[in-house]
C-alpha cells in the first residue's frame, strides 16, 4: 500500500443522517448540531427535520405555515409515522431527492454561451427572482425577507443573465446547512431553480446549477441535495447529467390548497389542457372546487360548488351572453359601441370585394393602414403597414379569405396594450410585441426564428410560435436582412408585424404603470360591450400616459399570458364569489 502523503486531508465521511431516513443518530452524529431549525425563505419556510429530536416538533412546526406559503419539512426521520401523526394535516411530497457528491464534481471546462451568472445584487432584483417563480407556477415570495436573507452567508441567490438582452432569465437558491445550523455533514441544499423558457438561451438552468454548486465547492462543503417532482423528466435529465444521483430523503408538506393537486387525485384530461384552461382549472381545485374536464382539445370545463354548476371554455363562460359575444366578434360593431360609449377609435372605413374607393380614399388621406377581416382573430389575415392603392388590393384580398367583409383602419403608432378586465374591474395590463430575435454572432436568422419558436412553443405548451412563411421573409428584408445573413451579437431583428401571441409574440406585464385614463376606458368599454370577462386592446404611444385609440375587443382573452397578476383568481371569484380567498 502506498504511503499517505504528508499534509494529505481525508475527505468527509460519508452523511449520515440524511441519507437513511429510518436510521437513528448517534450522539456524537448530533455533537454541535443545532436544535429545531426552521428557515423563512419568503415563499415559505424549511423545516430540517434531522434537527428535530421529536418527530411532534415537526408537527407544530408546520401547524405554524402561513396562509398563502408553501412549507416544506425535508429530512425528517421515519416520514410515514410523523404523517400518521396528523393524517388529515400532513402528506409525504411525491417528489424525488437527488445529490451531488462536491468531492467528486468536476467543473465544466467551456462556458455556457450566452449566459452570464451571477450573485443577485438589490432587492429589486429579488422582485426579478418573483416574476420569474410567477411564470412558471411557483409560489413568489416576500422580497423583504429574500433580500434580508441574501444579505448573510447562509443564502446564495444566483441570477442568470442574458448576455444579449442584459435582462434576467433565472435564478436558483441556495443554503449552506453548516452557516445555517453547524450541520455535521457539511451539507448544501439547491431551491427554486427556475428560468424564464420563452427568452433564456439553452443551457440557462445547467449554468445556474454549475455555478451554485462550484460555489459551495470553494467552500468546501460535502454535497448538494435538490427535491424534484417525480415526474419533471426534463429536470431530472438534466441533474443526472451533472452527476447527481437519487437518495431515499422525502419531503413532508401540509394539505394546504397550493399543496392540492399534488395529493388529491386530480380530474381525468388535466394532463391536456392549453395553458389558458389549466390555470383556471389548477385555481379551481386549489379552492375545493370540483372540475370535470368535459373536451381538453376544446379547453370546455364544468366547475361545481354544492349545488351549482358553471361551464366554461377557457374564461369564456356561461356569463358571456350571445349578444356580448356578437358584439366582440364583428369589428364593425364593436367601433360603433365604442364611439357611442365615448371610446377614442382609429379612423376607419370598410371594403370589400370590387369596392376599394373609401378604403383607397382614408390610405390617401392617412399615409399608413392597418387592413383585418372583420370578423376573426389569432391575427390570421390581417396586414399592418400598407402604403399604396397595390398593397391595400393585396392586403383586402387575403382579408377577404377569413371573413367577406373587411375593415381598413389608420395605422396609429405606439404599442400594442392588451388591458384584461373582468366583473368591470382592470386585473392586469401588458404590452404586446410582435415577435423578434436576437442574435448571437454565429446564427443565420432562419436559424434564430426556428430556435426562438420552438423555444415560445415549449414555453406555451405548443399555443406560440413563429411562422417561416413569406410574412416572415419580407418583415425581415424591412428590416434590412435576409433569411441567411449572420447578424452581430445583440442585433435585435423583428420577423413579424403583428404582435399576436399565436405567431410568437411576446408579453410584458405593465399593470403597475398602466394610467388611469386608459383603465377607465377599458372598464368603460366593457361595461358598454356587457361582457364580464374581455381583453381590451389599444394602441398607445405611453403606458403610463392618458392617449389611447381604441383596436378591439376579446371575449376569450388568454388569462395565462398576464401572470404574475392573478387572472385566474379573480376569474373565479366571478363565478363563485362564495370560495373567494378573504
Amino acid at each position: 500500500m502506498a504511503p499517505r502523503l504528508a499534509g494529505h486531508r481525508r475527505r468527509n465521511p460519508a452523511p449520515a443522517l440524511t441519507d437513511r431516513s429510518w436510521r437513528e443518530p448517534s450522539e456524537h452524529e448530533l455533537r454541535g448540531m443545532q436544535s429545531d431549525v426552521v428557515l423563512d425563505m419568503g415563499w415559505g419556510r424549511l423545516v430540517f427535520g434531522q434537527t428535530f429530536a421529536d418527530l411532534r416538533g415537526i408537527v407544530d412546526a408546520l401547524r405554524a405555515e402561513e396562509s398563502g406559503e408553501r412549507d416544506i419539512c425535508i429530512y425528517p426521520r421515519d416520514p410515514h409515522v410523523l404523517v400518521g401523526l396528523a393524517p388529515d394535516e400532513l402528506f409525504i411530497d411525491p417528489s424525488y431527492t437527488y445529490r451531488l457528491d462536491l468531492h467528486r464534481y468536476r467543473a465544466r471546462p467551456e462556458l455556457i454561451r450566452g449566459v452570464f451568472v451571477r450573485t443577485a445584487t438589490s432587492r429589486a432584483e429579488m422582485e426579478a427572482i418573483n416574476d420569474i417563480y410567477a411564470l412558471n407556477g411557483m409560489v413568489v415570495g416576500d422580497a423583504d425577507i429574500m433580500w434580508e436573507n441574501h444579505r448573510t452567508r447562509c443564502y446564495t441567490y444566483l441570477v442568470a443573465e442574458d448576455t444579449r438582452t442584459g435582462r434576467i432569465v433565472g435564478t436558483v437558491t441556495g443554503v449552506d446547512h453548516t452557516l445555517a445550523f453547524d450541520d455535521p455533514e457539511a451539507g448544501t441544499s439547491l431551491w427554486c431553480l427556475a428560468v424564464n423558457n420563452q427568452d433564456a438561451p439553452t443551457g440557462t438552468g445547467e449554468a445556474l446549477v454549475r455555478v451554485l454548486a462550484e460555489r459551495y465547492v470553494g467552500r468546501g462543503r460535502a454535497y448538494l441535495d435538490l427535491s424534484v417532482m417525480h415526474d419533471n423528466d426534463g429536470a431530472i435529465r438534466l441533474y443526472r447529467k451533472l452527476g447527481f444521483s437519487r437518495v431515499s430523503a422525502v419531503c413532508v408538506k401540509r394539505k394546504n390548497p397550493i399543496n392540492t393537486p399534488l395529493f388529491a387525485a386530480r380530474p381525468p384530461g388535466l394532463e391536456e389542457l392549453n395553458p389558458y384552461a389549466l390555470i383556471i382549472a389548477e385555481e379551481a381545485l386549489r379552492r375545493g372546487i370540483r372540475v370535470e374536464v368535459l373536451d381538453a382539445e376544446f379547453g370546455e370545463l364544468r366547475l361545481s360548488v354544492g349545488g351549482r354548476t358553471v361551464v366554461t371554455r377557457e374564461s369564456l363562460s356561461e356569463f358571456t351572453t350571445a349578444v356580448a359575444m356578437s358584439r366582440c366578434d364583428d369589428k364593425r360593431v364593436t367601433r360603433r359601441i365604442m364611439q357611442r360609449a365615448g371610446v377614442r377609435v382609429a379612423r376607419g372605413a370598410l371594403a370589400c370585394e370590387g369596392e376599394l374607393e373609401e378604403a383607397a380614399a382614408l390610405v390617401r388621406e392617412v399615409g399608413s393602414v392597418v387592413v383585418k377581416p372583420a370578423r376573426g382573430e389569432q391575427g390570421r389575415g390581417i396586414t399592418v403597414g400598407v402604403t399604396d392603392e397595390a398593397g391595400l388590393e393585396k392586403a383586402v384580398r387575403q382579408a377577404l379569405q377569413f371573413c367577406p367583409d373587411v375593415l381598413v383602419e389608420e395605422l396609429v403608432p405606439g404599442e400594442d396594450l392588451r388591458v384584461l378586465v373582468i366583473d368591470r374591474a382592470v386585473v392586469a395590463a401588458a404590452v404586446r410585441r410582435p415577435a423578434e430575435v436576437v442574435a448571437d454572432g454565429r446564427t443565420t436568422v432562419t436559424d434564430l426564428v426556428r430556435t426562438t419558436s420552438r423555444r415560445r412553443e415549449r414555453a406555451t405548451g405548443g399555443e406560440s410560435r413563429i411562422p417561416l412563411d413569406d410574412t416572415t421573409v419580407k418583415v425581415v428584408a424591412d428590416e434590412g436582412w435576409g433569411m441567411d445573413d449572420v447578424p452581430p451579437n445583440g442585433e435585435r431583428i423583428q420577423v413579424r408585424r403583428t404582435a399576436n401571441l399565436h405567431t410568437g409574440g411576446t408579453i410584458e406585464d405593465v399593470t403597475g404603470q398602466l394610467h388611469p385614463e386608459i383603465a377607465a376606458a377599458a372598464v368603460r368599454a366593457a361595461a358598454a360591450l356587457e361582457i364580464p370577462v374581455t381583453g381590451i386592446d389599444f394602441l398607445v404611444p405611453d403606458v403610463s400616459g392618458p392617449d389611447y385609440v381604441f383596436i378591439e375587443a376579446n371575449e376569450r382573452p388568454g388569462l395565462a399570458n398576464h401572470e404574475p397578476q392573478p387572472t385566474a383568481e379573480r376569474f373565479v371569484d366571478l363565478l363563485f364569489p362564495e370560495t373567494r380567498r378573504r
